[in-house]
Order: structure tokens, then sequence, then C-alpha cells
């Protein structure tokens, strides 16, 4: 296996083209500089005459302008320093992005500290006179109670660069500082990263390398336990002091605020996904440890193929083919406009040495999505694709409909449209032959990039988030043996005594960035509940499924996770789409196994 390159080698075709949001930099700095003006004569012409409707409909226009180029510039910056964390320029660029961006905000705070202080007659009047601003208006009103002084507000925008280190200091740890000795096995000599353990290794069919791999990572990654849980405390305790402030009655009440849910949509999710999908998957790694004929399995075998052998590589230009088969279900207009993704190079391919880990859909307001991949030529890569390009699609869909204000949806919602996408995918295979060995490729792919992942390690990282917010909720802090100690009694609760949590298992808290974006990491599992539903009416029902589904995708974020789900003919008020989708995952591994049975001839 080749060393990682430097970004200046990789080949250009592999990398997204940022010259679509900004023909170059020095566009991006004059836009970044009008905006500073633009924002300066905003808080000049409107701050302290926010008092009849008129005024306040004429300052939302100038408003809704500056807060677009606001998202271009910062996601060109984002963009242009997460393919690799080492160039100095690039970092220079965002940093002060960062900083300029806040001044912007902060500047502009008297918006809506102005308009939540309104009269509420004001306020309706001005809902009353306007359909696009309607809902964000609405969204002013239904947080009024929570509001603290303007300057109070503003002083907290101005902070926000600091207030948002925490994050920046994990990605910093974790992809500039942590420099990852190579190995050996077996006379071969493996380098080693966090691209390469997570997209080569941990899912590796030889057991040797991928065990030692995972020692390897993770004695790396846990001499830096203490920085990283450091940042993370910071954060909780950030959140924790920002609900109190703003009068919520528990860190969980604020965080879920602005997702548009309940406690009870919560925690439903977390706890009967850990009650009642466990089973299905301790029996599902017994055959893991029965096809790889191991002595024990363990946490670092979890992430293997059931059929190796068989898990063919794919190339990009065949990626293609397979979710241009897959999507062509949802119709000509979202698939042409899906598939432009290639020609316009959306997506940055490349592995190189300071690339963001994982993979990520960033949407600037009005252009086209961004995709960030690490491809590493299997079919777990495609599954990924298609996930992504679900976010794009929907945010390409939302920002054609709505204004910058109403584009996206409660977080709750957000993985919906792209774990559909990973459905639409997995039946689109295995419908293409009734060959027993693919058709259990197929059937053991859904499970390991799609319900694995979504239903299985970011629900336990959500478990394991709860866990944490309770402490805190209670006054207390955290730090790096409490992490582990925490995330390991998760693993050992959903796994029982059918996988070892190996040493170094504990230590996966510090994988995830999700933990810096608030209650994420159980929306996934929701989505997924949503997607599986929905995947099974556009299956059954054709065309006028993927009708609603694609005005589900147009509403952006004017309507509730609720009355989105509705709309798209989910009822998630009540635990039978949950259950429904851990009973289909259950026949799913059932339906493995029969396969391998058969394929074994037993």
């Amino acid at each position: 296996m080749s060393k990682l390159k430097n970004r200046s080698e990789v080949d250009k075709s592999l990398t997204w083209d940022l010259s679509d949001i900004f023909s170059s930099e020095g566009e991006y700095e004059k836009t970044l500089e009008n905006v500073v003006k633009e924002s300066r004569l905003i808080e000049k012409e409107y701050k302290g005459r926010l008092d009849n409707s008129s005024t306040i409909l004429s300052c939302l226009e100038k408003y809704e302008k500056v807060y677009e180029n606001v998202i271009l510039t910062s996601n060109y910056a984002y963009l242009a320093v997460s393919v690799d964390q080492t160039d100095s320029d690039m970092q220079t660029l965002f940093n002060k992005n960062n900083s300029l961006i806040s001044e912007i905000l902060s500047r502009l705070t008297f918006i809506e500290s102005e308009l939540k202080e309104v009269k509420e007659t004001i306020l309706d009047e001005s809902i009353n006179k306007t359909d696009k601003y309607k809902n964000y208006l609405k969204d002013i009103k239904r947080s009024k109670p929570y509001t603290l002084n303007p300057e109070v507000e503003k002083s907290f925008a101005s902070l926000s660069p600091i207030l948002d280190s925490p994050e920046n200091i994990y990605n910093q740890a974790k992809l500039a500082d942590m420099d990852f000795p190579s190995f050996e096995v077996n006379g071969v000599e493996y380098p080693l990263s966090f691209v390469l353990y997570e997209n080569s290794y941990q899912g590796n069919k030889d057991t040797d390398l991928r065990r030692k791999a995972f020692d390897l990572f993770s004695n790396k990654i846990g001499e830096y336990k203490n920085t990283i849980a450091t940042a993370y405390q910071t954060q909780v305790q950030k959140e924790k002091i920002m609900s109190s402030m703003r009068g919520f009655n528990s860190v969980f009440e604020y965080l879920l605020f602005d997702q548009k849910v309940d406690r009870e949509l919560y925690d439903r999710q977390i706890d009967i996904i850990m009650e009642k999908l466990a089973p299905h998957m301790r029996k599902y790694a017994k055959l893991i440890k029965r096809i790889y004929n191991l002595d024990e399995i363990t946490f670092a075998d979890l992430k293997v193929s059931i059929d190796p052998d068989y898990d063919p590589e794919v190339t990009i230009e065949e990626s293609k083919e397979y979710i241009k088969g897959a999507l062509s279900v949802m119709g000509e207009d979202y698939l042409n406009m899906v598939m432009k993704s290639y020609d316009e190079r959306w997506v940055d391919f490349a592995q190189n040495k300071g690339k963001s880990t994982g993979g990520f859909c960033a949407t600037p307001f009005g252009v086209h999505p961004y995709i960030l991949l690490s491809w590493n030529g299997l079919m777990s890569e495609v599954f990924t694709l298609v996930h992504e390009l679900g976010h794009g699609g929907h945010f390409l869909l939302s920002q054609e409909n709505n204004n910058v204000f109403d584009e996206s949806p409660s977080l709750y919602f957000i993985e919906a449209p792209s774990t559909i996408n990973e459905m639409l995918l997995s039946n689109y295979l295995i419908n293409k032959e009734d060959d027993p060995r693919f058709k259990r490729w197929v059937l053991s792919s859904m499970i390991t990039n799609t319900y694995f992942h979504n239903f299985v390690t970011h629900l336990l990282e959500a478990h394991y988030q709860r866990e944490v917010y309770k402490i805190i909720d209670r006054g207390e802090s955290v730090y790096a043996e409490k992490l582990s100690e925490i995330k390991r009694n998760t693993l050992e609760k959903f796994w029982g005594e059918d996988v070892k949590i190996n040493k170094g298992a504990e230590l996966t808290w510090m994988r995830q960035p999700h933990y810096y974006m608030g209650l994420y990491p159980y929306t996934y599992s929701a989505g997924l509940t949503v997607a599986t539903e929905v995947s099974k009416r556009i299956l059954n029902e054709g065309e006028k499924a993927v009708e609603d589904w694609l005005n589900v995708l147009k509403a952006g974020g004017t309507k509730t996770p609720v009355e989105l789900a509705k709309m798209a003919g989910v009822d998630i008020t009540t635990d039978k789409p949950l259950n429904e989708t851990i009973d289909y995952i259950g026949k799913v591994i059932d339906e493995i196994i029969e396969l391998t049975n058969q394929i074994e001839g037993n």
C-alpha cells in the first residue's frame, strides 16, 4: 500500500472545483469585504428601528442577501481547508473567515434581538404581510421566551470563534498533530493514518492485519485522550451554560428545541434500539465469527464483510452506473440533477495527507453541493457517495423552493433523504440477479454499510452522548477516563457476552466530530427509520410515493419533522415505524444466514 500523497500531488480530476462558488480567491476576498460593508449599512439603517412591519420586512430582504453571502464565503473557506489541514495558507484564510464572519453576525444580532423584543401584535402583523419570511418570523416568535438581552446576544455572536474552538481543537489534534507509525504484518509494511484505518484496515479480511492496525491506531489516538477530553468537556459545559442562561430546564431541552422534537421521540429512538436491535446484531456478530473461523469475535472485527472475496472493487466510473440504476426510480429530473456531480466536479474523491476523514456534503446556497470522500475503491464507498448525494439532492430541491432561512429542515430529519438513497441502492442491487452469493453480498452490504453505520455506530454514539449530558446536567464534569468508561459500558450493554470489547474500543468516543454538533448522532437512526418506511412505499406504490417524497424534499425547513414524515406517509409519533424497521433488519440478517447455509451446503 502506497504512502498517502500530499494534496499538491493528487490528480486534479479527483478533486472538487471550488471555482463554482468563487472564480478565484480574489473574488472570494472581495465578496467577504462587501459582506462586511453591507452588514455595517444594515446596522446603520435599521438598528433601533425594527418597530413596524414595513421596516421589518425591508430589513429582512437586505439581511437575506448578506446571509447568503455569509454562507458562500464560509463554505468556500471551510471546503478549502477541509481537504488539507496541513496547508498553512488555507488555515490562515479559514481563520480570517471565522473572525470576519463572527464580526458580521455579531453586528447583525440586533435583527433577531429586536424582533424578539418587538410587540407581539407587530410581529403577527409582519407574519400576515409576508409569505417569504413567514416561517422565519414564526421561529423568532417561538424562541422569544429563551432570548437574552440584545447586548448579551451580541456578545455571544462576537465570541463565536472562541465558543466554536472545541471542535477546531479536536480537528487539529486529529488531523494535523496525530502522526501514525507504519507497521508490519507477515513481512509487509503498511502506512497508517485516520483515513487509512477507517477506510481500509478496519474492514480488512486479514485478521492479523485488521487487529494489529486497530491496536496501533488505538494506542496512537489514546496519547491524545486528555487533550480531546478537555475540548469535549469545554463543548458540553458551554452547552449546559447556554441552556441555563436561556431558561431551559435541561441541556436536552435546549439542544432539542431547534430540532422541533420532544424528549420522548429522542429517548424512544435510543431505548428501543438498544433493547430490540441488540439481539439481531449479536446474531450477525456470531455469523461473522463463524465465517472467519475466529476463536472469539472482538470489537475490532465487527466491520468486516460477510464475503470479502466477493466484495468487488468499484471504480469511480463504475459507481456512476450503480447510482444511475439505483436512483432512476426517483424520476428523470432528480436523476439528472444528482448525476451532474460527476461531470461538474462536485465530489472530492482524492486520498491525501491532512484531509478530513469520513464523508460529508456541504451545500453553499444557490450553487451546488460539494461532497468530500476518500475513495477506497470498494462498494462501501458507493454507499457513502449515494448517501451524500441524498443530502445534495435534498438541499438543491429545497434551495430551489425556499429562501435561505427556510432551506434546512430539523436536524431530526436531516438524515432521511440520504439514507433513503442507500436503501434504493441496496434494493437495486438485490434485483440485479438471483445468484445466492451476489444476493448475500448485497444484503450484507446493506447491513454493514447502511444499518450498522446508522443504527449501530451512530446509535451507540447517541447512547454514550446521552449519558455524558446526564452527568453535565447534574453539574458534574467529564474527563478522559470517565468518557472511556461510559463508552465501554455502552458497548458492553449492546453487544453483551457475544462480542469481546477489547482494549482500545473504549476510545471510539475520540473518533467522531458529531459530538460537537449537539444531539446529532441519534438522528441517523431516526432518518433511516423514515427512509426504510418511505423506500418500501416507493418500491410498492411507485410514482405516487416518489411524488410525495419529492414534495417532502422541496419543503425544506418549512415543516416540523412530524409534519414532514406525515407528508411521506410515516407516523413518527408512535413506535410503529421504528419497530417495523428493526423487524426488517432482523429479517435481512436471517436471510443472510439462510443464504450462507445454502452457499456452504448446510
